[in-house]
């Protein structure tokens, strides 16, 4: 057997718990038996193949306990410790038995208690992982709502270089157009004058026509003046170079009028242009909206992002704490209310 003396009691374990007793520092509150020492007589004895012998006798005891120890110092030695501890009263010896129950049942009820808080340690634990996961992600799609922030501004640029540029294009098809209607103004006024004159001409045509006839019948005689002399050459030459002008006006008409046609062809071109361009802008215009609408909302949902990062960071550092000051309760050897109570409200705050 192996035997402790702890306060007033002799407690004997199997031979084997030595070395636990060696390595561990603290013994074992299931020992095989337990003998009271207060009121006992405790004396050495002579026995057959015993010479350090220890005898513990008392009144209420159905015979003698007998030890022997391996040497004569080991026997004094447990002779003065075991004389010593039968000093206390039978009566301080129950109480010490009561005492040895109730811290028995309190090792029990901590052992229990810290069976749970070690529950609740790896559960609290394996949130405080999920919750850094959360982090990383959220980290993640920060980095990947950067870049598609900044490929929007990037977008957004282009659309407007390129808007800029359908409106400089649209100024100047604008002016090509306002020039080509004040060409066509001046064709128009120009062959309405032509026709005008073309009318004043073939009037004069037909008074010289007359002229003409009323002259042939009024011719007197074959002996006539020389031809170069006679009005009605001279009326014949009016008429040539009459018409020799209108052919001219006809020609200088039908010119006016064809680039009347390209003008037309041309200011209806211009006009297409500029209705292309027009919708060109127009949708560029809608495109910058959704593109700034969807920035706008992009810088939204990172500002939302951010707001939450850092208040899961916020609650990431206080669950550490908390873990940290309950690893350190639940490592500490002595436990009272008030540490107790501190732990308790550690785990309901990592809940």
């Amino acid at each position: 057997r192996f035997f402790i003396i702890k306060e007033s009691f002799l407690l004997y374990y199997a031979e084997s718990e030595k070395k636990n007793f060696e390595s561990n520092k603290y013994f074992n509150i299931h020992p095989k038996g337990v003998i009271p020492l207060g009121g006992c007589i405790v004396e050495p004895k002579e026995e057959p193949n015993m010479p350090y012998a220890i005898k513990i006798s008392h009144e209420d005891f159905h015979g003698n306990i007998v030890l022997a120890a391996e040497s004569e110092f080991e026997q004094a030695q447990w002779l003065e410790m075991l004389q010593e501890s039968g000093k206390v009263t039978w009566k301080n010896a129950q109480l010490g038995e009561a005492m040895i129950e109730s811290l028995e049942a309190q090792g029990l009820q901590l052992a229990k208690e810290k069976q749970e808080y070690l529950d609740k340690l790896m559960e609290e634990t394996e949130e405080l992982c999920l919750q850094r996961e959360q982090k990383e992600e959220l980290e993640r799609l920060n980095q990947v709502l950067e870049a598609e922030k900044h490929r929007f501004e990037e977008v957004v640029r282009e659309l407007r270089l390129e808007q800029e540029q359908i409106r400089r294009e649209l100024e100047l098809t604008a002016r090509s157009l306002k020039g080509v209607e004040e060409e066509k103004k001046e064709l128009r006024s120009l062959t309405q004058s032509l026709q005008k004159t073309l009318e004043e001409l073939s009037l004069e045509k037909q008074q010289m026509l007359e002229m003409l006839e009323e002259n042939e019948s009024q011719l007197p005689s074959p002996t006539s003046p020389t031809k170069e002399q006679s009005p009605i050459w001279g009326l014949h030459c009016s008429l040539r170079q009459i018409e020799e002008k209108m052919q001219q006006l006809l020609k200088e008409k039908l010119l006016a009028e064809k680039r009347m046609k390209e003008n037309e062809e041309r200011s209806q071109a211009l006009e297409e242009e500029r209705e292309f361009y027009s919708s060109q802008s127009q949708a560029l215009q809608n495109s910058l909206l959704e593109l700034t609408a969807e920035k706008q909302q992009a810088e939204r949902d990172l500002k939302a992002e951010v707001k939450v990062r850092m208040d899961l960071e916020r609650r990431l550092r206080e669950a550490e704490e908390a873990l940290q000051s309950l690893e350190q309760g639940l490592s500490s050897l002595d436990c009272n209310k008030e540490k107790e109570k501190k732990m308790k409200a550690d785990v309901s705050s990592l809940r």
